[in-house]
């Protein structure tokens, strides 16, 4: 009998290396964090953190403009080009990682090396492979490492989880999530202001001259991150698998194309077909059109309908001509604050975040299979336990 997720982490943890934190934290002791990473998300973090009390320590940034940016928002912290120098510094117990993907991993296994906890930004991994190693890596120690998917600690999807769980839309044989926002254009490559450490940027990634809008729009170069599919497929994708409890998908088609997004190697238009056990998904994005505007996921069931977005969920019972009023629904935003606050928490107890490597490896893992499907032409196939593609 394969063992569940439960008896994988208390083997693993059993067999890992004791841990004890470099100091005992008291109720009213702040946590003190490094950021790596200070674009837009990272200093949107970094606030967040502050807010709930955490104290930002230092900065790693290989970007002068956005380093200045940050630290101004924290006077205080120490200031680094090199990650590496950052982890050295006394005192820090997290670090907090919001750089392009295809840094993710390094900066992950340097924190570890290091002894810090690490909140991830997602998605987690820049390949399905990279995925598994970073499970390995993170379980032969004591380190907290919580993927930023927020929508695991949000009240509103934690509450809709429970209401699918009663079996109110009986038997779900297709769900459809879904991503508009009329945003793509042409990429900005004029000369960046101020001075960008390129080779540090770039890391493991190929070699190549600085091209701005490659710094600029990172997410839109297969070098550096899985593009739409994974930014924004991470957070809908593992929605749809925790809440139909439908383990990994089987297989995957996708097409796309890069319609405004002039410049991109990425699609600002795509769709991907699932293929799971149980059911079939499809995930669309439109960068070019904001009707439904934001994310929303359809679950359809034979007793039911119910669609979660970011103001909260509805649920209309079946035939529904006749039932054209929802009979649940809850009004409410997806913030982040509580999925750092459960890192934080977790920090101080030494307890799984609600979002650790197996819940980003397995968010990720449809995401990734649909981007090998789309570079392939072809239908890409998982492996059951989502560790191989063929």
């Amino acid at each position: 009998m394969k063992p569940d997720r439960r008896q994988f982490l208390e083997t693993t943890l059993a067999a890992a290396p004791l841990f004890i934190p470099a100091r005992a934290f008291g109720a009213n002791d702040r946590i003190a964090f490094g950021l790596v990473g200070a674009g837009g998300r990272g200093r949107y973090l970094q606030q967040t953190f502050l807010k709930l009390g955490a104290e930002c320590a230092a900065i790693a940034e290989v970007y002068d403009v956005n380093m200045a940016s940050a630290a101004r928002i924290a006077p205080g912290a120490k200031q680094y080009i090199d990650y590496h120098e950052l982890l050295g510094q006394p005192g820090i117990d997290a670090v907090v990682a919001a750089t392009p993907d295809h840094q993710h991993a390094p900066v992950l296994f340097a924190a570890l090396d290091a002894k810090k906890d690490v909140y991830l930004e997602k998605p987690m991994s820049h390949s399905i492979e990279q995925s598994q190693e970073m499970i390995k890596r993170v379980r032969a120690t004591r380190q907290i490492v919580q993927i930023g998917m927020q929508r695991r600690s949000a009240p509103a999807v934690i509450k809709a989880k429970e209401i699918v769980d009663t079996g109110i839309l009986g038997r779900i044989t297709m769900v459809k999530p879904m991503w508009n926002w009329n945003v793509s254009r042409p990429l900005n490559n004029s000369a960046l202001p101020g001075k960008l450490d390129w080779k540090r940027f770039l890391g493991s990634a190929p070699d190549r001259d600085l091209e701005p809008m490659r710094f600029r729009s990172w997410r839109y170069f297969w070098d550096y991150s899985g593009g739409n599919m994974t930014d924004q497929g991470t957070h809908l994708m593992d929605v749809v698998q925790w809440f139909t409890n439908g383990g990994f998908a089987r297989s995957a088609v996708c097409f796309g194309q890069a319609a405004k997004n002039t410049g991109s190697e990425v699609p600002d238009n795509f769709c991907a077909v699932y293929e799971y056990e149980k059911f079939m998904a499809t995930w669309t994005l439109n960068y070019c059109n904001s009707y439904d505007n934001d994310w929303s996921i359809q679950f359809q069931g034979d007793q039911g309908t119910m669609i979660i977005d970011q103001a909260g969920f509805r649920i209309w019972k079946e035939p529904w001509p006749p039932n054209r009023e929802p009979v649940q629904t809850m009004e409410a935003p997806i913030p982040i604050e509580p999925h750092v606050q459960n890192f934080l928490d977790c920090i101080r107890s030494r307890k799984e975040p609600n979002a650790p490597v197996e819940v980003g490896a397995s968010a990720v893992s449809a995401p990734h299979l649909a981007n090998v499907a789309f570079h392939q032409n072809r239908r890409a196939y998982l492996s059951m336990d989502g560790s191989r593609v063929s």
